[in-house]
Parts: C-alpha cells; structure tokens; sequence
C-alpha cells in the first residue's frame, strides 16, 4: 500500500483548474447553491473546484477569490486550540484507508465557529484522494437546539417537583402519624397523592410524545372512529365535573366520510383543545364537526374539526407561536407542550391544523383529518 502518490503536489506544480463558481452541476449531480450547507471541493490537486453561495455567507470569502485556490488557504481553519486543522488531518496523505474526517468545531478566521466535516472520495479503496469534500454548518441551529432541550430539562424539572414533593410529603406524613388522622383526613391525604401521581403520568407522557414526535416515530394505528361520539364523552365529562351543559354547542353536519385514525390519539387532541377552550375562553364553547376537502392529495374528502370559544382570542402577534414548545399565551400555567403535541398528532395522521379568531372574538382552532383506511385495506 503506497501513500507518498497520495500527497498532494505543490501549487506551483499544478497549474490552476478552471473552474466555474460552485463547480459542473452537471459533472457534481446537483446545484450546490441549493444546499442550505456550505459545501467545499477540492480536486485532487488541493485546489478548490466548488464553493458554494451557503460557503460564502458563513465565510466572508467570495468563491471568485476562492476557487483554484489551494484548499488550507481559501479554508484557512483552527480548532479550537488554534492549531491549523489542514495540518492535522492531512486529507491527502497519511493512511490511504481513510475516508472522513467526523464533524467538529473550528473556527474560522475572525474567531467565527463552525461545524466542519470532510469526506475523502477514491476512486480505489486505497488509491489517491480523488476529491476532498467538505461541509459546513452555522453552530446557530445546534445552539438553539442545545438552548431548547435545556429550556425542555428545566421545564419538566419544574413541572416534577410540585407533584412529587407533595406526593412525598403526604406519604411520609401518613407512614409517621397514621393513629392520629382521621379516616376523612387520610381519604383527603390519598386522593391529593393520586392526583399528583396522575399528573407526574400525563407530564412523563408528553415527555414521550414530544421525543417520538421530535424523531419522526410516532405510532398511529388507525381504527374506525366516531369523532362525534368523541367529543360527546369529553362534553359530558365536563358536565360531570360541574361545568354548565349549556356552556358546550356540538354542531355534527350529516353524513360525514368514514373516519379512520388512533382514536386515543384524537382523544388527545380533542381533550387540549376543549380544555384549553374551557380554561382560556369565555362564554359557549363550540365544536363543529364537518366534512371538508382532505389535507392528503388523491383523496377527496376528509374530517374537519372546529373547537371555537368567545373568550378574548389569541393576539395576532402569537398566533404563529401558538403550536411552538413552552406557549402558554398570557396566563401562565401547565408545560406549555399541548399544542405542540396536538400538531405533531394531526401531522402524524397525515392531517392540518390552524389557529384563527373565532365569528365570537375568541380562539378557534380547526384540524382536519384525511379518512383513508389503514394500508392493509387498501
């Protein structure tokens, strides 16, 4: 296995390419100004051949300057002990077997951080480095990533430590001084703990939905579901709590396509929004129920749902955050995840939702559901 053929040459050896300002989209498979990533390539000379617009922006280099330049000078990075990273990884010697360098931080000259990664492409398995290519990414996204999930941690921390504290608190009361409660005080102690550990399950709940949300593994199994028969139950539940009848309207416009979707999901989805309605509006809630035009092409109808209070709505300004993490609106209360759960349920089932002003000036919001039967009845 020979290595020393792999070294790239001098500049003055090698005369320049000519080489248009992201490369041959032809020769490359594709236009590298697309890419939302900086993409370099390097020939197998060391000489830049592609410098995408993506590359330009984060580097403060015009790929004019940059192509046909060697790959350390139009590149010129430092990791983050300042030493020269081209020095270090020596793409175009060293061992043959070679085939990327992992993603990392570097900066670049100004103290600006990147991610950089590099591929080494052969034309052999261990033959000469034919191109070197690079790619680059603004650390902007991972930070806010980063900030998210710790925001995330800090939240269900929060959230936690009410329920447990009393669950603990009330436990630990009852084991030392069990003789001297009375049965109704004991009935009273228990049924606070059952209420926290009830809602520690609904926190640790969100917390899974929102990871198989995030990861694109949400599960839907699809049954056939009676979505007025839904919102029934969650009407009449209310009204068992003590919420005024007349304070629900369900509008069911006949017929309606055949649904099916999870139904314990939709049960989710209507249980946010009717609590939400409940909480935050004032005044009838409505839920309409209605056959729309489905969200999923080649099909012609689908389920639509309508969830509107005369509460005082949701400004203009918000409403484009509204199914973000952590929006509470201007009360302040619960995780802030609903919502953002609910979409990711909608989405998952192939469906839409929106958020608007309802005809009575308070919120409405509308999902739409395509009525497609699971796969296997196709």
């Amino acid at each position: 296995m020979s290595v020393g053929t792999s070294s790239a040459p001098g500049a003055q050896q090698v005369p320049r390419p000519s080489a248009s300002r992201t490369g041959d989209p032809a020769e490359l498979g594709f236009v590298p100004d697309d890419l939302p990533d900086g993409l370099v390539v390097a020939d197998e000379h060391g000489h830049v051949i592609c410098f995408n617009a993506a590359a330009e922006r984060m580097t403060a280099v015009r790929a004019s300057d940059a192509l046909g330049q060697r790959l350390e000078k139009a590149l010129p990075l430092e990791d983050l002990e300042g030493r020269r990273w081209w020095q270090l990884t020596d793409p175009y010697g060293g061992l043959a077997i070679r085939r990327r360098q992992p993603e990392r931080n570097l900066l670049l000259p100004g103290g600006r951080e990147v991610l950089v990664s590099a591929r080494y492409v052969r034309t052999e398995p261990t033959g000469p480095v034919h191109r070197v290519v690079v790619s680059l990414r603004d650390t902007e996204a991972r930070r806010r990533t980063e900030r998210s999930h710790a925001e995330l941690i800090a939240t269900v921390a929060h959230e936690l430590r009410s329920p447990l504290t009393s669950v603990k608190g009330f436990t630990a009361t009852l084991l030392a001084k069990w003789e001297r409660f009375t049965d109704d005080q004991k009935r009273l102690m228990l049924e606070t703990v059952d209420a926290d550990a009830d809602r520690v399950t609904r926190l640790i709940a969100e917390l899974l939905d929102i990871s198989r949300i995030d990861s694109g593994r949400l599960e839907v199994r699809r049954q056939p579901v009676d979505i007025g028969a839904a919102v029934g139950r969650h009407i009449q539940a209310y009204v068992a709590a003590g919420q005024v009848a007349d304070r629900f309207l369900l509008r069911i416009e006949q017929p309606l396509p055949a649904l099916w979707a999870d139904p314990d999901k939709i049960d989710q989805v209507l249980s946010n929004l009717i609590e939400n309605a409940v909480r935050h509006g004032d005044g009838t809630v409505t839920i309409d129920i209605t056959a729309t035009e489905s969200p999923r092409e080649g099909e012609d109808t689908g389920t639509s749902v309508t969830v509107s209070d005369e509460g005082p709505g949701i400004p203009e300004e918000s409403m484009n955050r509204v199914f973000t993490r952590f929006w509470r609106g201007s009360k302040r209360g619960g995780t802030g995840l609903g919502l953002y759960i609910v979409k990711g349920i909608v989405e998952a089932h192939g469906g839409t939702i929106t958020v608007g002003r309802a005809p009575g000036g308070g919120a409405q919001f509308r999902f739409t559901l395509p009525v497609a039967a699971p796969a296997f009845m196709a």
